[in-house]
């Protein structure tokens, strides 16, 4: 299974179109990178599914997560 991958999503902040770079090869994950266009921190989350052998990611940024 592909473990790396390049990704373009939105940044939650400036709505900018952005790659980011996914390694999956830890398994699931919980991290912060920055967005390149306006440098705010984009949480992300990358699942993996065992079950059905995927990974599904999510973005958001700090002030949206509910706790």
């Amino acid at each position: 299974m592909k473990q790396f991958s390049h990704r373009t999503v939105v940044c939650p902040h400036c709505g900018q179109f952005i790659t980011a770079d996914i390694d999956a090869s830890n398994g699931a994950q919980d991290y912060y990178d920055e967005c390149s266009a306006c440098c705010n921190s984009i949480h992300f989350k990358l699942l993996h599914d065992q079950v059905h052998e995927k990974y599904e990611l999510f973005i958001d940024a700090d002030d949206e997560q509910i706790f």
